[in-house]
């Protein structure tokens, strides 16, 4: 059994983590199959929405700590090990949010430390009822800096920093006040749910959510005058392409349109 099952379906491309024995966690060879699974995708024109999922009792359980102990024993290793793997999980992050694809995370049982930030760095998430969410490194006297910097761009920083202080978890309808995640649905609907999320998205012209989502990320880092500059260049960058004159035309003329892309 591959450690990430691919499934394609139309336009939409669905990554299950394949390791429920240690509840998916992000190990060193579930980090490569991420990163060579998105990077081929990112360049693939058929696919127009990656939906991500886990088997087993949970979406994610953030790093493997056995893994990690391990490279602590290593006496060659040392620190550099960590460095590197650490570097290695931040190139995953930044592939999800920096592919053309809008990527939905499909979350149930729990998703904690490096798994919570791999819910807060894709684009959407859905999550089943009963779902809990945590940076909880603390608890083990590992502070979770880099779950930090995706968790602290989705909510309030002060209630950032609650949970990455207290350790505590927060239940899906905390994490859907705080806007950790788009939805809540019961267990049973999560996967109709976000797929339906992911045909409607898939349905929308993808050179425009292509554009859409890379001026999404690139402004949110700009002042607003920035920002406004910035967008109006990229609104002026999409109406060039033919296929939205053929959008804004058939909806003038209240038909369905006809694109090639």
């Amino acid at each position: 059994m591959a450690i990430l099952e691919i499934t394609q379906r139309d336009a939409v491309t669905h990554l299950t983590m394949n390791s429920p024995e240690r509840l998916n966690a992000l190990s060193d060879e579930m980090l490569e199959a991420l990163q060579e699974t998105l990077d081929a995708l990112a360049d693939d024109p058929a696919c127009r929405v990656v939906t991500l999922s886990g088997t087993g009792k949970a979406f994610c359980a953030g790093h493997d700590l056995r893994q990690m102990q391990a490279m602590r024993q290593n006496e060659d290793a040392g620190a550099a090990a960590f460095a590197d793997l650490f570097a290695r999980c931040t190139d995953v992050m930044l592939r999800i949010q920096s592919m053309p694809q809008p990527v939905i995370a499909q979350v149930h049982g729990i998703a904690t430390a490096a798994g919570c930030q791999l819910v807060a760095t894709c684009d959407m998430a859905v999550a089943a009822k009963g779902t809990r969410f945590g940076v909880n490194g603390v608890n083990i006297g590992l502070f979770c800096s880099t779950p930090m910097v995706a968790l602290s761009r989705n909510i309030a920083p002060k209630k950032a920093f609650e949970m990455l202080t207290t350790g505590d978890f927060i239940e899906a309808a905390r994490a859907e006040e705080l806007g950790l995640i788009n939805r809540i649905v019961e267990p049973d609907a999560l996967e109709a749910e976000t797929a339906a999320l992911a045909d409607q998205i898939a349905s929308k012209l993808g050179a425009a959510v292509k554009i859409g989502k890379r001026a999404f990320y690139e402004q949110l880092g700009m002042s607003t005058e920035q920002a406004y500059a910035h967008t109006g260049a990229v609104m002026v960058e999409n109406l060039a392409n033919t296929d939205t004159a053929e959008g804004m035309q058939a909806f003038i003329e209240k038909r369905t349109p006809d694109w090639n892309q």
